[in-house]
């Protein structure tokens, strides 16, 4: 499902935008952007949380690690990442291809702030072998994110360890 729901997303809200697909696989920040061809920190990647009794969605760049005591401070709440079978069932994404788009739940997403450094980022599409490129603004839009500032950049050396 998850490829071609987010090739119905895009269909229907955005024709401009098409997936595009690499034989390498792009599961991991650092194959994305071997496969994609952009540095570590544009792969937008998308953290799958539960806070409480809430599911959301934090996309950020790839090279940023997501801060607890921001999360928790702006969330009410601890975050803790869901599992894989639960980020599968309640995303319709497999792990690795997690993103903002064709969700079979509707979820809150949030934009973090370190994507706001690129004028084009590159989240997945649904699977572990697509993704899209965008401006950070358009993904916002489209997913009716809110933008937060809940990462830390990492320096790429520290990112890759």
């Amino acid at each position: 499902m998850s490829l071609e729901s987010v090739r119905a997303f895009f269909a229907e809200k955005a024709p401009e935008i098409s997936v595009i697909e690499s034989e390498m696989s792009s599961a991991t920040v650092a194959l994305a952007a071997e496969a994609y061809g952009v540095e570590p920190a544009r792969i937008a990647k998308t953290l799958s949380l539960r806070i409480g009794d809430r599911v959301i969605l934090i996309v950020a760049a790839g090279t940023s690690r997501m801060d607890n005591k921001k999360v928790k401070a702006l969330f009410g709440g601890k975050p803790k990442m869901l599992g894989l079978e639960e980020v599968a069932e309640i995303t319709g994404h497999e792990v690795g291809g997690v993103c903002p788009f064709g969700l079979k739940t509707p979820l809150p997403v949030y934009c973090d702030v370190s994507l706001k450094a690129f004028d084009i980022v590159v989240p997945a599409a649904g699977s572990t072998h697509s993704a899209v490129k965008i401006t950070p603004a358009r993904m916002a839009e489209l997913t009716s994110a809110e933008w937060v500032d809940v990462c830390e950049l990492r320096p790429v050396e520290a990112a890759s360890a």
